[in-house]
């Protein structure tokens, strides 16, 4: 089995700052794609940014500039830096990866168990 945990979430002021953190723990033979993803209450669940093995990134045209995504492979681990927090940023955020067992098992989505993220004065 395999554990996603993120930590890192909370309550900031608008214009502040917060980094997530998401582990992958368990039968890990590799990790591909690893992401975030937010759902607002009474919206849809849209992806924030995202990150490949190879590194390369993308981010939701909202948070280009102000969130930076980044990943440890050693630890298993991605985090996202958020910067320039506004109110609208508040929402419950999932990280999300694709991950394979074994050698020859096949790739798996996992999701987290989110972490909250309230932007308020």
């Amino acid at each position: 089995q395999v554990q996603l945990v993120e930590s890192g979430g909370g309550l900031v002021q608008p214009g502040g700052s917060l980094r997530l953190s998401c582990a992958a723990s368990g039968s890990i033979f590799s990790i591909y794609a690893m992401g975030w993803y937010r759902q607002a209450p009474g919206k849809q669940r849209e992806l924030v940014a995202g990150t490949t093995s190879g590194s390369s990134t993308n981010y939701a045209d909202s948070v280009k500039g102000r969130f930076t995504i980044s990943r440890d492979n050693a630890k298993n681990t991605v985090y996202l830096q958020m910067n320039s927090l506004k109110p609208e940023d508040t929402a419950v955020y999932y990280c999300n990866a694709d991950i394979r067992h074994l050698p020859v098992s096949p790739v798996r989505e996992y999701w987290g168990q989110g972490t909250q993220v309230t932007v308020s004065s």
